[in-house]
Formats: structure tokens, C-alpha cells, sequence
């Protein structure tokens, strides 16, 4: 029944262009998913890392970015000091999810601590974990991935000070098992990930319209706060701050830091511009990227120069040689090397920053690169590459142009899935540049 209630509420906001659900919605789907992710997707992942036992400890406004992912839609934080435990018997196929707090989180992990007959926290914890006698106990604590890196010295010290003895010597870090649980989108999830995707292409395709953008008048400022404010006003949110930013002939290609960090504010938009968007939204619990490109037209132009289409492609042809690579069992500094290498055999000059997505914008899984780390990332990039994930393919190439005198960059990032079947992007990419105004 649930599932059905589902895919009602998927088929109805995909009849309407970008209908948003309602906040009662939204919860439903938020349940649903979770349901579907603890009871089916949870057990595998302990068998596959090889955890009878999970203990996730966090207090409110504190929240281990992990547990803070398995909080009921009608939990905005946790509450007081809430500890979530995880036992997996695999031989009787079984799993329990219980919290050792007052009341139950959600309808899915159930209360296991009666204060009255045991007034200590810590004590009623010890009690579930000796009664179940796991042979490995995982915590949340990582050295490469902050999100995994959750438990606090204060909590951790407090458990390791009341676990007995020989408890102490099987708990070790969950880092593996909790960047499994981050990074592994279900079958529900990658429907819902279409929706996402087609709603943030379908912002920046209105952002990139003279509804918005009127050259000479309008401003790169005025269309950053057109996108904050339109995704407000839809009821979503977003992840960070969006950019919009311009290329043109008359002016020299910025440097990294400048374009990643110190992108000029407040530019007047201009005809024969190309300009670019980074812009990413929250939505049912899942997060987009995108980066796309749009050409001001000339009163006299009724598309783009050639020379800026051949340059477009050339940041595709990146894309295609990156995507080829993956592979499940590579990790991504593997995968970006030969990319790379593969890329600058054909004459590219590219740059790979690729990152996971999902319940985070920047998520735990396999880092691909960054932009000031082209030669690969000790740990995060050492990270093996898994199926059933989703990555914000990012990445620009340089080109250069005579007509312009300079080089320009071909700046991309596209929300893509890989599983058995291979990559695919979850709602196509940008093979063509945007005009404004729009010309057939």
C-alpha cells in the first residue's frame, strides 16, 4: 500500500511541470524511502561490511551527520542525547532497530529503554549491546570524510568509560559501512532524482530567458537572486549560494581561485556574453548540481558562433571520455588519471573535480578529483567506486580562441547514476548552449 501511495504522489508531480508536493507529502515520501532504505537496503550493507552492530550517538543541534540522515520527516533534529543501535543477524535474517531514548524515532526504530528500571543512559546502552554479543561494533568516526567523522570526544569517551572490556576491542570505525549508507540511492530515490533534476534544468532554463535577463541591464547579482528567491518562493531550498558569472572577448580567463572562489559580483550582462550558473537545490531529502552555459545573442546573430558551439563540444568530449571510465571496483584517483591522460591525448586541456551526491551536496563515496588537486586526493580519492550511486559530474575544459584572443572555459557538472547497467545522466545534460533571447 505504501508503495503504491508512492508512485500516486511520483505520477501526480510529474503531471504538472515542477509541481512541488506539500510539506504532508513530502513526509510520506521521506518515510516511505527511509522505511524501504532501514528494512531492505540496511541489511545488506552490514553484510557486505561485515557489522553485526551500529551505534550512532549524537545529542541535539549536535547531529552526527549520519544519524541526522535517519531522523522521521517530523524530526527536524534529534533530541536530548539520542542514541540509535543497529543489529544485523544475519543467520536468522533479522534486523533491529532500536533507540536508546524515551520514545520512539519514527515508525521505524523503536524505543529500548525503560529509564524507570534503568535510570542511566549509558547503562540501558551497555545492556543491549551485551545481551546481542556482537562480534563488531561500528562507530562513526573517519580521518578522510567529515561527514563520517560524527561521534564527539565527549560521547565517545563516555561510551568507551561504561562498554565492559571485552566489548572495547571489537568496536572500530563504521567509515565504510556509514559512507555505504550515504552513498547507495535506492530504487525509489533515483525516481525521485529525475524530478529533482528536471526542476533545477527547469529554473535555469527561466533564469537563462529574457523573463529574466535583460542585456545591458540586467546583472549577474540580480539573476543569482532570481534563483534564491524563485527557489524560496517553490518552497525548496538550496545547498549553496548559486554564481553566475561571464566570459567575453574583451576580457583576459581568470585564474582557478578567482573563478572558484572570487567570481566578480554585480556585472551588467552584456550582448556576445557567454555566461555560466552554478546552482543546486534540496528537495525530499536528496540534493542537485548543475553548472550550465548560455550565449547572449547579437541583434544581428540567430545562434551562437561557431567557434563558441565547437568549444561547447569540446567540453562534452571531456565528459564522455570521464564517464567511459567508471568502473565498480576503481577507485576515483584510477578513474581521473586515465581520464585525464585519455583526455590531453586528444588535445584537451581538461580539469576533473567530481563529487558524490545525494543526502549531501558534496556526499561520503569516491572523490574524483579536485580542482586544485588534478594529480589525485590521498584517502576520499583512494575510495573504491560502488553501483547504485550518484556523482555531480564535474569538470571544465580550456579552450582557446582566436577569435577572442584568449582562452575561455568550458565549465560542466551534471547529476549522473551509475549502476550495473553503466552511467547514465539522470535527466540528460546540456549539448547545446542556451540563447537569450530564445531563436529557432
Amino acid at each position: 500500500m505504501r508503495l503504491f501511495i508512492f508512485f500516486t504522489i511520483f505520477i501526480a508531480i510529474n503531471t504538472a511541470q515542477s509541481q512541488i508536493l506539500t510539506e504532508r507529502e513530502r513526509s510520506n515520501v521521506v518515510d516511505m524511502v527511509l522505511d524501504d532504505r532501514f528494512n531492505n537496503l540496511l541489511p545488506k550493507l552490514m553484510d557486505r561490511e561485515g557489522f553485526d552492530m551500529w551505534v550512532l550517538i549524537s545529542r541535539e543541534y549536535n547531529e552526527d551527520p549520519v544519524l541526522k540522515t535517519m531522523l522521521p520527516a517530523t524530526w527536524l533534529n534529534a533530541r536530548r542525547r539520542t542514541i540509535l543501535v543497529f543489529y544485523r543477524n544475519k543467520e536468522n535474517n533479522i534486523i533491529e532497530k532500536l533507540a536508546v531514548a524515551r520514545y520512539n524515532v519514527g515508525k521505524n526504530i523503536d524505543s529500548a529503554w525503560d529509564k524507570e528500571k534503568q535510570p542511566n543512559q549509558w547503562k540501558a546502552l551497555v545492556e543491549i549491546i551485551s545481551k546481542r554479543d556482537p562480534k563488531k561494533i561500528g562507530i562513526n568516526y573517519s580521518k578522510d570524510f567529515g561527514i563520517l567523522d560524527g561521534i564527539v570526544k565527549t560521547d565517545y569517551e563516555e561510551f568507551l568509560k561504561v562498554l565492559p572490556q571485552e566489548y572495547k576491542s571489537r568496536v572500530t570505525s563504521a567509515e565504510k559501512l556509514a559512507i555505504a549508507w550515504i552513498e547507495t540511492r535506492t530504487p525509489q530515490e533515483l525516481e525521485i532524482y529525475k524530478e529533482l533534476v528536471k526542476i533545477t534544468h527547469n529554473i535555469i532554463e527561466e533564469a537563462f530567458s529574457t523573463s529574466v535577463i535583460q542585456p545591458g541591464t540586467t546583472t549577474t547579482d540580480d539573476v543569482v537572486w532570481w534563483l534564491r528567491q524563485k527557489v524560496t518562493d517553490m518552497g525548496l531550498k538550496t545547498w549553496f549560494h548559486p554564481t553566475v558569472d561571464i566570459q567575453r572577448s574583451s576580457e583576459v580567463l581568470q585564474n582557478h581561485i578567482v573563478s572558484f572562489s572570487d567570481k566578480s559580483k554585480d556585472r551588467i550582462i552584456k550582448v556576445g556574453d557567454l555566461i555560466h550558473c552554478d546552482f543546486g537545490i534540496t528537495y525530499l531529502r536528496l540534493n542537485t548540481d548543475c553548472q550550465q552555459h548560455a550565449y547572449i545573442l547579437k541583434n544581428n546573430e540567430t545562434s551562437p558562433p561557431d567557434f563558441l558551439v565547437k568549444a561547447f563540444a569540446e567540453g562534452n568530449q571531456v565528459q564522455d571520455i570521464f564517464t567511459s571510465n567508471f568502473e565498480t571496483g576503481k577507485t576515483g584517483n584510477e578513474i581521473l588519471l586515465k581520464s585525464l591522460e585519455e583526455s590531453k591525448k586528444k588535445g584537451l586541456r581538461p580539469s576533473i573535480y567530481t563529487h558524490p551526491l545525494g543526502l549531501y551536496g558534496h556526499s561520503a563515496g569516491t572523490t574524483i578529483g579536485m580542482w586544485d588537486a588534478q594529480q589525485g586526493i590521498k584517502g576520499t580519492g583512494d575510495y573504491p567506486l560502488y553501483e547504485d550511486t550518484v556523482y555531480a559530474i564535474e569538470l571544465n575544459t580550456t579552450v582557446t580562441l582566436p577569435e577572442w584572443k584568449k582562452d575561455i572555459r568550458i565549465m560542466l557538472e551534471e547529476a549522473g547514476f551509475w549502476t550495473s547497467s553503466g552511467f547514465k545522466y539522470i535527466n540528460e545534460r546540456q549539448t547545446e548552449l542556451i540563447t537569450i533571447p530564445k531563436r529557432k
